[in-house]
């Protein structure tokens, strides 16, 4: 049984602001491919052209995504039977995974599930960016709990998307 407060991080991938110059994301992307390529940490400049993507202004207009994903976030809060809730980016938007742990634990969780939108397996983001995160998250605090609700089953989501699938089919 657990003990302590519960609180689940709902991760989506994170969307580019329509209004975003376009010239900031090609450069994000060449300096990640070639750090990657050198198995090297980020730069600076990296690090400044992901905070200032990851910050940019944001409306309902300028990024769907974001406010698709606060939707689904306000239907599930209310089913979590009063555990802590926050939402978390991937990439190109804020508040970051390991954000959104850090504030839960501040908020006082000692037993955090991390739970992504993303459902097939595949993604290099569900199946090693997040669980690198979540490696050192857990480092840095051995005393919280922190369990990655993923893979998904896919018989689950096969019968969720059957229900999706027949609101939209005459079958």
């Amino acid at each position: 049984m657990v003990t302590g407060k519960k609180g689940l991080v709902l991760v989506g991938h994170g969307g580019i602001p329509k209004d975003c110059p376009q010239e900031l994301v090609t450069k994000l992307k060449r300096l990640e491919a070639q750090r990657r390529a050198q198995n090297l940490p980020p730069s600076q400049e990296e690090t400044e052209l992901d905070q200032t993507i990851r910050r940019w202004p944001r409306t309902v207009a300028t990024d769907p995504y974001r406010a698709g994903l606060e939707a689904v976030g306000a239907a599930l809060r209310p089913l979590l039977d009063g555990a802590l809730f926050a939402l978390a980016y991937n990439e190109f938007c804020s508040p970051t995974v390991e954000e959104s742990i850090e504030e839960l634990i501040r908020q006082g969780a000692t037993h955090i599930t991390v739970a992504t939108t993303m459902f097939t397996p595949g993604g290099a983001h569900s199946e090693v960016e997040i669980p690198e995160i979540l490696t050192g998250v857990r480092a840095r605090h051995p005393e919280v709990a922190i369990h990655y609700a993923w893979p998904f089953d896919a018989s689950t989501i096969a019968h969720f998307m059957n229900e999706q699938v027949r609101r939209f089919m005459s079958l």
